[in-house]
C-alpha cells in the first residue's frame, strides 16, 4: 500500500521542557516509502512557557508541515485529541504525546503492516518484544495490563496494552467515529468503538517506553484508572 502523508497529532499541556526535543525527533527521523510527514500540535491552554517554545520552534523551522492550535480553556487531553484528528489530512494519523515517553523512531515499526497491507489499526504495546522499557510504577503495570484485560473481554480483541499512546489509525475511519471523551478516557472509548468497526484490521507492535515518573511531569493518577473502567463499562459493555 502506497501512503502519501501521516498525521502526527499532539496533545500538549504544559509541556515547555521536552515540546522542543520531540519536534526534534519528528523532524529527524525518516519514513519507510518516503512519507509526508503533517504535524498538529493541539495546545490544551498550557500555563507554563509551552506556548512560547512551540512558536519560537515554528520560526526556527519553517520547513516542517507543523500545524498549530489552541484551547482557550483547559479542557483536557481527549479533547485535545478530538480537535487534532478532526483537523488531520493525512492517509494515516498517530498520536504522539509531548513528553519523552515514546520514541518517534519507531513510527516505521506502526507503519509495516499497513504499508504491507495487513492493518488499518496499529497500537504500539509497551508490554511486547525486547526494546527498552524503563522500570517504574509497579501498580501502574498491574492497573494498565487490568484495564486491558477489562477492555478485551468487551471488545473481543487481544490487545497487550491498550492504555498506549502510540495508536495509528487509517485517518477516515477514526474520523468518522463520533468520540465523546474529554480527558483520559480516550483511550478505552476509542478502542471500544474502533472494535466495532465492520472488517477493521487490528494489530499490535512492541515498542519501547522511556516512562516519566510524578517529579518528572508525568500527569496520570489513580482517578484517570477509575474514569477509565467506568468508560471499558459505558462503551464497551453499554455501548454507548
Amino acid at each position: 500500500m502506497t501512503i502519501q502523508k501521516i498525521s502526527i497529532v499532539i496533545p500538549a499541556y504544559n509541556e515547555a521542557a521536552t515540546i522542543h526535543q520531540i519536534l526534534n525527533k519528528i523532524r529527524d527521523v525518516i519514513l519507510i516509502q518516503n512519507i509526508e510527514k503533517e504535524i498538529i500540535i493541539v495546545n490544551d491552554c498550557s500555563t507554563d512557557g509551552t506556548t512560547a517554545s512551540i512558536h519560537k520552534y515554528m520560526n526556527e523551522n519553517p520547513s516542517m508541515n507543523i500545524q498549530y492550535f489552541e484551547h482557550e480553556v483547559n479542557r483536557g487531553k481527549g479533547a485535545a485529541l478530538h480537535t487534532g484528528i478532526s483537523k488531520a489530512t493525512g492517509d494515516y494519523l498517530v498520536i504522539q504525546d509531548a513528553d519523552l515517553e515514546y520514541d518517534p523512531e519507531e513510527y516505521n515499526d506502526l507503519l509495516k503492516p499497513i504499508v504491507n497491507g495487513f492493518a488499518d489499526v496499529v497500537y504500539g504495546s509497551r508490554f511486547m518484544g525486547s526494546n527498552p522499557h524503563r522500570v517504574l510504577f509497579f501498580w501502574h503495570t498491574i492497573g494498565n495490563k487490568f484495564l486491558t484485560f477489562l477492555s478485551n473481554m468487551f471488545t473481543n480483541l487481544n490487545l497487550t496494552d491498550m492504555e498506549t499512546c502510540y495508536k495509528m489509525f487509517k485517518t477516515d475511519i477514526v474520523q468518522n467515529i463520533k468520540l465523546k471523551e474529554k480527558r483520559f478516557g480516550f483511550e478505552p472509548e476509542v478502542t471500544a468503538k474502533i472494535s466495532r468497526v465492520p472488517k477493521i484490521r487490528i494489530y499490535e507492535v512492541g515498542i519501547s517506553y522511556y516512562g516519566r515518573t510524578y517529579e518528572e511531569g508525568k500527569k496520570i493518577n489513580w482517578k484517570d484508572g477509575v474514569r477509565a473502567i467506568y468508560c471499558i463499562l459505558k462503551y464497551g459493555a453499554f455501548r454507548m
